[in-house]
């Protein structure tokens, strides 16, 4: 027997190198457009003179990954404005941008009303803005997600925005735009994207459609991400980010677990990129899994690290490979062995960690947490 389960993703998926070229003419339907954007994304220079073809427009530049404070300034700014869209450009960090003012602009509360863990957690009082979402790394698969993560500097964690209503009206997702990502984004952004594949397939909420899209996403993944860094191979970007949607439609239909629970308590207290803990996580939380995982659990996790096995001969040698590119231990992410304790607990409590596979016990946390 199957048991229920439901599908939910953006309102238009469309994939494929040149189709940014469609974010414009979606656009003219509106009159004033903000389009949130990050500096060094010259494709959205472009993409601000044709919308002013047939609009006004506000260009709002952001930096880094959005928090409270910033999302506050920003609220102040844009809402005189009065925009009736929101087009997002540029990597997951930006998208989460965008999606918070889509949903924070109508809204007549404070934030802290809907935000997860740190507040209410209470589904918005108004529907978002609508709003595109243009990503041009892949890694994050927020485009077809319906939250935003904010950091809450003053609760040093990084929580959830959350509604039914949140996912973008358009997502488009142009392998192009990812070509000009450095190494170091390349390599967390990779590996953000293959743990969001992995952590729903093994998932406790696991289901037969998120199961299709994963068993396909996690070897095309491992595949692209080692020809990219290895071979300079700029046709698996088709691969890389067909794997980043793949996870993001998965890991909103059927949840994550552990990486990502820890990943959003460390994220808030150290400010190091979400990707890069991940990554470090990633191989130690699967063996913690394999570990307390009952039969059918365990069959999955069993055949992931198969999978693994495969593209780069074994975990151990997959740990040493992302090593070997770059990819800092947690001390350097400027976590202390101080904080493990305090990291674990709240690392239960988070809502990424109720979907994973197993309990883990407070030693099998802090083993991965040494570990990484």
């Amino acid at each position: 027997m199957i048991a229920p389960f439901g599908f939910a993703t953006a309102g238009t998926l469309r994939f494929g190198r040149g189709v940014l070229s469609e974010a414009a003419p979606f656009a003219a339907r509106f009159a004033r457009v903000l389009l949130v954007r990050s500096a060094s994304v010259t494709a959205a220079d472009r993409l601000a003179h044709d919308l002013r073809q047939t609009g006004e427009v506000l260009d709002l530049v952001v930096k880094g990954e959005p928090d409270l404070p910033t999302i506050t300034r920003h609220l102040a700014r844009v809402r005189p404005f009065a925009p009736d869209c929101v087009i997002a450009v540029g990597g997951g960090a930006v998208i989460d941008h965008g999606k918070a003012l889509a949903a924070l602009i109508p809204a007549p509360h404070d934030a802290l009303r809907y935000l997860e863990v740190v507040g209410e957690g209470r589904p918005l009082d108004k529907a978002p803005l609508p709003l595109v979402a243009v990503p041009t790394t892949a890694g994050t698969g927020t485009e077809v997600t319906r939250n935003a993560v904010i950091g809450v500097p003053e609760a040093g964690r990084k929580v959830s925005l959350r509604d039914p209503r949140l996912y973008p009206t358009l997502a488009l997702v142009d392998p192009d735009l990812c070509l000009s990502c450095p190494k170091g984004v390349t390599l967390a952004s990779g590996l953000d994207a293959i743990t969001q594949v992995i952590e729903p397939f093994i998932s406790a909420r696991a289901n037969p459609v998120t199961d299709a899209l994963c068993r396909d996403a996690i070897p095309r993944g491992l595949a692209a991400l080692h020809q990219i860094l290895d071979d300079a191979d700029t046709s698996a970007w088709d691969d890389m980010a067909l794997t980043s949607v793949c996870g993001g439609l998965a890991l909103a239909n059927a949840g994550l677990g552990a990486v990502h629970g820890f990943a959003g308590v460390i994220g808030g207290r150290t400010g190091a990129a979400h990707g890069a803990i991940c990554g470090t996580l990633l191989v130690p939380v699967l063996e913690a899994n394999l570990a307390a995982s009952d039969h059918d659990g365990a069959a999955r996790i069993t055949w992931v690290i198969t999978r693994i096995a495969d593209e780069f001969g074994s975990l151990s040698d997959f740990e040493k490979w992302t090593r070997s590119h770059g990819l800092p231990r947690l001390e350097t992410l400027g976590l202390t062995t101080a904080n493990h304790d305090q990291i674990a607990r709240e690392t239960t409590a988070s809502s990424s960690y109720k979907a994973n596979p197993a309990d883990l016990d407070m030693a099998a946390l802090l083993g991965i947490l040494a570990r990484g």
